[in-house]
């Protein structure tokens, strides 16, 4: 699927929420109002949402997958796998608080579906981890989320522009002088970090392309202006 393109057909990530809530340890029961289908309702309805042209149902479907791969260095792949559905749930391109309010919003619907407190605070975390892609040593789970969210950036050439021009029109209301500028301050950044991926996986499949990719973006954006 294109990168940024929704899925209109969502019967498999409606089935992945149901797995991943049973695998949560939260049962159904209707009487109680613990319907995990209405809770996939909402959460598909918001990464639906018009204003996302990366951070869309593709993009979750995406990061869903790379955690399939990424599993078994996880500690509590349910709660890596919560985390994925709920870490771009709130997103306004021009906000800067979504990962705290993605956060917030998983600290409310999780307890409500039956989802115990250590679980749902682990869950949390993990989404607020993804402002910096940054987890500590021996923080399994969020290495996994992390590795997963940021796979991206390995893809062919072809998918990686798809990617950047996605994440261009999600910011279409920016001048292109300070978008290139704040581009190319994120891609520094994270090509400063020692390692963009921890998990064994991702340092042997994704480091080095995605820092090819990071590095060629970089240098277009910040490339003199032609004269021609």
């Amino acid at each position: 699927m294109d990168i940024g393109t929704p899925h209109t057909d969502t019967t498999d990530l409606r089935a992945r929420w149901r797995a991943t809530v049973a695998e949560a340890g939260a049962p159904v029961d209707h009487d109680a109002g613990r319907d995990p289908d209405r809770y996939a309702d909402r959460l598909l309805a918001a990464w639906a949402e018009p204003q996302r042209r990366y951070h869309t149902t593709a993009h979750l479907a995406d990061v869903l997958a790379r955690i399939d791969v990424l599993a078994p260095y996880a500690a509590d792949p349910a709660a890596v796998r919560l985390a994925a559905w709920f870490h771009d749930a709130v997103y306004r391109p021009d906000r800067s608080e979504n990962e705290e309010r993605s956060a917030a919003l998983a600290e409310r619907a999780l307890p409500e579906l039956g989802v115990d407190a250590a679980r749902t605070a682990e869950v949390a975390r993990l989404v607020r981890l993804t402002v910096t892609h940054d987890p500590a040593p021996g923080d399994t789970d969020g290495e996994v989320l992390c590795d997963a969210d940021l796979a991206v950036l390995a893809g062919s050439a072809q998918a990686y522009a798809a990617y950047a021009a996605a994440v261009r029109d999600e910011y279409g209301f920016v001048p292109d002088d300070a978008f290139r500028a704040g581009r190319a301050a994120v891609l520094r950044q994270l090509l400063d970090l020692p390692r963009l991926f921890r998990t064994p996986h991702g340092t042997a499949h994704w480091e080095a392309p995605a820092r090819a990719n990071l590095a060629a973006e970089l240098a277009a954006l910040t490339a003199p202006p032609s004269h021609e």
